[in-house]
């Protein structure tokens, strides 16, 4: 259902169209920082027929709040949360605080819908499932880590393939999936019929899991050590790269809760990035 401008009353609203998709409940609260982290939304300050402008980001840098100033933006979904512990203090010195200070003095609110969007069905990890399997036949996928009350939902995703699959196959649809040039692979001699995926960082999840490949954004040294030394592949593409293309499906979803004849408009930040690169 289209936003109204009737029901257009602060920034709540477009945080429940989030979470229309990926509820809230989903998200994992014993360690996750999720929902409306800033609301500067004020109702005497908006205009019932004012363009709503969402800017979508994986994380929220200096570069991006920037970005969403000059773009006009009052609404931020940035998946990780740029608030993760409690403040005692708000200084100009702090990075991530700077930022803070400017998004509220532009009245920008920012949303983080984070693990949410790890466990939904159909979420990021699903997303995953769907890249590294390109062409082939899946005979079953699962979460690894099955939300209680949501069964078809959870952390990570279980894959097997009804016919194994090499290495440089899979290797291939995870660099064309996700637009990337280079990947970190361990690799190991035997062909994979099963698949462990977990989205940004895997360990925890990967934990006494047993997969004949691995497929995640990082891992510790000593993790990968240990698959590869089991007889398992590796796949790690940085932590955000296994995130970052998922934009451009919550960008569709969010499209389809506003009005585009009235203004509204969805944009994918073009200065989010990973902060590290292959030279």
């Amino acid at each position: 259902m289209l936003l109204s401008r009737v029901r257009w009353r602060g920034h709540l609203n477009l945080a429940y169209s989030i979470q229309k998709f990926y509820p809230i409940a989903l998200a994992d609260k014993t360690w996750d920082n999720t929902g409306l982290l800033v609301d500067s939304s004020y109702e005497d300050q908006l205009q019932e027929c004012s363009p709503i402008k969402v800017l979508l980001t994986i994380d929220l840098t200096q570069s991006v709040a920037e970005e969403a100033v000059k773009n006009n933006v009052k609404f931020i979904m940035a998946y990780h949360p740029f608030i993760f512990r409690g403040l005692k203090s708000i200084t100009q010195q702090d990075p991530q605080q700077r930022s803070l200070i400017k998004l509220i003095k532009n009245q920008i609110s920012v949303y983080s819908p984070h693990t949410a969007v790890d466990s939904a069905n159909g979420g990021v990890n699903d997303f995953l499932v769907d890249v590294i399997t390109k062409n082939l036949a899946i005979e079953s996928s699962k979460p690894i880590e099955k939300d209680l009350n949501f069964p078809e939902s959870g952390m990570g995703r279980f894959v097997t393939l009804k016919t194994p699959s090499k290495l440089k196959t899979l290797v291939g649809n995870v660099k064309s999936g996700l637009n990337l040039q280079h990947v970190q692979v361990a690799e190991s001699t035997k062909e994979i019929k099963t698949i462990a995926i977990c989205a940004g960082s895997g360990g925890s999840v990967f934990k006494n899991f047993e997969a004949d490949l691995y497929f995640t954004g990082e891992l510790s040294h000593h993790e990968a050590l240990y698959f590869k030394e089991s007889g398992s592949s590796v796949i790690c593409c940085n932590h955000s790269n296994t995130e970052r293309a998922f934009l451009e499906i919550i960008k569709m979803q969010l499209q389809e809760e506003l009005n585009s004849e009235m203004g509204d408009q969805v944009i994918i930040s073009e200065t989010d990035r990973d902060p590290f690169e292959t030279w």
